[in-house]
C-alpha cells in the first residue's frame, strides 16, 4: 500500500507560478504576428492577391494571459474567402471545389517558434 501525506499549504508553489506567470512574455509578440501574416500571405492557395494581402493580427492581454488572433478581410457576399479555400465550397451548378489545408502549416511554424521562445523564458527564471 502507497499513502502520501501533505502538511501545510502550497504557498511556494503559487508564488513560483506567480512569478513565472509576472516574468514570462514574449518581447516579440509584434513580430510574431507579422511573420504569422507573412507565412499566411505566402501560402494562400490563389494567386488573385486580394485573400492573401487582407491578413492581419491582433494581440489581446488580460491578466495572466496574453493571444494572438490572425484574420483575413477578404469576405465576399458574407463569405470569408480564406475559409472556403481551407476548407472547400459548394458552386451555383451543384458542384463543389476542394479545400485545401494552407492555413495550418503555414503557421505551425509560427507556434512553434513561440512555444520554444517561452519555454526559454520558463527556463531562464
Amino acid at each position: 500500500m502507497i499513502t502520501f501525506k501533505q502538511n501545510g499549504d502550497f504557498s511556494k508553489t503559487s508564488k513560483f507560478l506567480n512569478k513565472v506567470v509576472d516574468k514570462t512574455h514574449l518581447k516579440n509578440l509584434e513580430a510574431y504576428g507579422e511573420k504569422g501574416v507573412k507565412a499566411l500571405s505566402n501560402n494562400v492557395p490563389i494567386d488573385s492577391g486580394k485573400t492573401a494581402s487582407s491578413w492581419y493580427y491582433k494581440i489581446k492581454s488580460t491578466k495572466g494571459q496574453t493571444t494572438i488572433s490572425w484574420y483575413n478581410s477578404n469576405v465576399v457576399d458574407g463569405v470569408p474567402i480564406a475559409i472556403i479555400l481551407q476548407y472547400g465550397h459548394g458552386t451555383k451548378n451543384g458542384g463543389y471545389v476542394q479545400g485545401r489545408d494552407y492555413i495550418n502549416p503555414a503557421i505551425k511554424p509560427i507556434f512553434d517558434e513561440i512555444s520554444n521562445q517561452v519555454w526559454k523564458e520558463v527556463n531562464a527564471l
